[in-house]
């Protein structure tokens, strides 16, 4: 049996925010203050994705940081005489680019699907168009969005969805939504987790307020260049770090492999280091009181259907992996099953 990297190794991680506003739609920071901001806060890439705008930035581009071209888009539901839009479900979806210079005329007339909320087939059907164009598709805030299962459960195309969402965490401490993720992954839908800012800098960073540096993700790629990027993007090379304070970074996951059936999980410093399931069952190491521990041996049974690490330092700060589902051939081989 042979070792199976689940996070690559011999790769330079970079850290990159993937939900982000500029004034081209209804954010307060130009895309280039948005990257001298982040910049100095050791952010190597930023997904502009103003909403209903695409756009890339690729001015912006230099050795120690990449724009990646993107927008995001809405499908709302209905709005009656006298509704507001508070009360109202909606859908948001990023939309990353992983070749503009593809069909570039075209993609520069893109701004808003049609309008049918709960026509299913007509949204799925736009996201099959948008792959086709060469967008990875994110599916955004489910909790602040007002949705719940039926609302996802049969989506179809997808790239990943956002596992973290720092300014929906700022607005009503309903950022961290993994319940989420996992119903989906339970759906049968094998997908990415994204934590993401989703920055609008209505407040100035410093202030407790500030939308900014609650969540990222850090992405294993061979160099800083638009394809390596956007390759490893698509190959889910990559983990979030969720920091609700937005102050000191989250936790690292430092390696991520199996070695038969044993999972192997190395990271910073951390209370609890979890491996999520299919199921209600976590495979689970946790520091004693006072102490902290930086790795964790799991033994699998074939039974898990898909795994994903979680880990949790003492401040609530998080790290957390994509999911692996156990029924891929490779995996299944490598378990021995």
């Amino acid at each position: 049996m042979s070792i199976i990297e689940l996070l690559p190794r011999g790769v330079k991680y970079y850290k990159a925010n993937l939900h982000c506003h500029t004034v081209l739609s209804d954010g307060t920071l130009t895309p280039e203050q948005i990257k001298d901001l982040y910049g100095g806060r050791g952010y190597q890439v930023i997904a502009f994705t103003d909403h209903r705008v695409y756009a890339y930035h690729k001015e912006l581009n230099d050795e120690s940081f990449l724009a990646i071209a993107a927008m995001e888009t809405d499908i709302n539901e209905f709005a009656g005489f006298g509704q507001n839009f508070d009360r109202i479900k909606t859908y948001h979806i990023n939309w990353y680019d992983t070749d503009p210079s593809f069909r570039s005329e075209e993609k520069a007339k893109l701004s808003q699907p049609e309008k049918r909320y709960h026509d299913l087939e007509c949204l799925n059907g736009y996201v099959e168009k948008m792959k086709e164009l060469g967008f990875l598709a994110c599916y955004n805030h489910p909790y602040w969005s007002l949705q719940s299962y039926e609302d996802y459960k049969d989506l179809k195309g997808f790239w990943g969805m956002e596992i973290y969402n720092h300014g929906c965490e700022l607005d009503g401490l309903y950022g961290y939504h993994s319940q989420s993720y996992d119903e989906m992954l339970r759906s049968g839908q094998q997908l990415f987790a994204v934590a993401a800012d989703d920055n609008h800098n209505l407040f100035p960073a410093g202030d407790p307020l500030c939308d900014s540096f609650g969540g990222a993700v850090m992405i294993g790629a061979k160099e800083l260049t638009y394809p390596a990027v956007m390759e490893a993007l698509k190959k889910g090379h990559f983990y979030s770090i969720i920091s609700p304070d937005g102050r000191l970074e989250g936790p690292k996951i430092e390696e991520m492999y199996l070695d038969g059936n044993k999972l192997i999980v190395r990271c910073s410093p951390v209370d609890k280091i979890y491996i999520k399931t299919m199921g209600r069952r976590c495979h689970r190491a946790a520091a004693k009181p006072g102490e902290t521990i930086t790795e964790a041996e799991f033994t699998l049974d074939g039974k898990e259907g898909y795994i994903r690490a979680a880990v949790q330092d003492a401040y609530g700060r998080h790290a957390d992996s994509n999911a692996f589902f156990l029924e891929e051939k490779v995996l299944r081989n490598c378990l021995g099953l």
